[in-house]
């Protein structure tokens, strides 16, 4: 099947189907793309209307809607229920961030993987650490190949993280990454994910060394512009919590102004009541209710 992208709109395919999986799959292959994080269904309908062509969940911004911090205090269930709804907001492909797969085991991980198939993610991020330590590789692998036994290639995006830069390694960062790299690929893994380096001569040397498509965090460990992230060879490059703090900074701030001077400084700017509103329009149609009741018309 031939796939067509066009900003603005989503996906377009010549075909008998639209297959999300293979759209976000071909993504990889271009000049690179970003990859933004949200963490409930109107954030993704936002990123969505603003044009991009497929849109990852974080699980720290879905952590902090729920009041709780980043790193495991969500069950799996929630986890999912969450997911769920941000991949029914939107038509656009949706990428999954499984953390480190809900469990001790590599069934564990296919148990994870095969439901969020089942919600419609058309992809996933699966972690090598947990509570602060990598899994060995032969663990971590393992579990990259469970993932993938769960979702057959072609019909998920498998992204392997590895948190060598994060979690600490004994040896040269550099060198395990890359061996960790490999070993993913190897293990079915389309693509890896190496959150937490800094400087763009790492970033260079990583994308040219790990034989698959390189997804980088912009604005978390460093503040490296999209456009140089892919000069530097990245394919993908993802925001992770960033979207969420910057929303949730701008409720801290809001706050503050309210209760120092309460002025309503901090509405300039915003987008108003009447274009967010069309925003999450429900189209006409058969299906329209969505299952949502109790719209208003009000200001509130």
């Amino acid at each position: 099947m031939a796939i067509k992208l066009r900003r603005g709109w989503g996906l377009m395919t010549t075909g008998h189907s639209h297959d999300k999986a293979a759209v976000l799959l071909a993504l990889h292959d271009g000049p690179g793309f970003v990859l933004p994080n949200a963490w409930d269904a109107g954030s993704a309908r936002i990123l969505e209307q603003a044009g991009f062509l497929a849109i990852a969940t974080t699980s720290a911004g879905i952590a902090w809607s729920c009041g709780v911090p980043d790193g495991g205090p969500l069950a799996r269930d929630t986890m999912l229920e969450h997911i769920g709804r941000i991949v029914a907001a939107v038509d656009v492909p949706v990428t999954a961030d499984l953390e480190a797969g809900y469990g001790d085991t590599p069934d564990d991980v296919g148990r994870t993987v095969a439901e969020a198939v089942q919600l419609g993610a058309v992809g996933g991020n699966l972690e090598d650490a947990r509570s602060g330590g990598l899994f060995s590789l032969d663990q971590a692998a393992d579990r990259v190949a469970a993932a993938r036994a769960a979702a057959p290639r072609g019909t998920f995006v498998l992204n392997a993280r590895t948190d060598t830069y994060f979690a600490g390694t004994a040896g040269d960062a550099f060198a395990e990454t890359v061996e960790r790299a490999v070993r993913y690929i190897e293990s079915g893994a389309d693509c890896v994910f190496v959150p937490g380096v800094v400087d763009e001569d790492t970033i260079r040397r990583l994308a040219a060394a790990i034989p698959g498509p390189l997804n980088v965090v912009a604005g978390l460990a460093n503040r490296i512009d999209a456009p140089t992230l892919f000069s530097l060879g990245v394919k993908r490059v993802s925001l992770g919590g960033s979207l969420a703090r910057a929303a949730l900074s701008m409720v801290e701030r809001a706050g503050r102004e309210l209760l120092d001077s309460g002025t309503l400084g901090f509405l300039d700017g915003a987008i108003s009541y009447a274009d967010l509103q069309r925003h999450f329009a429900i189209p006409p149609g058969p299906d329209s209710g969505v299952g949502i009741t109790g719209l208003s018309v009000r200001g509130g």
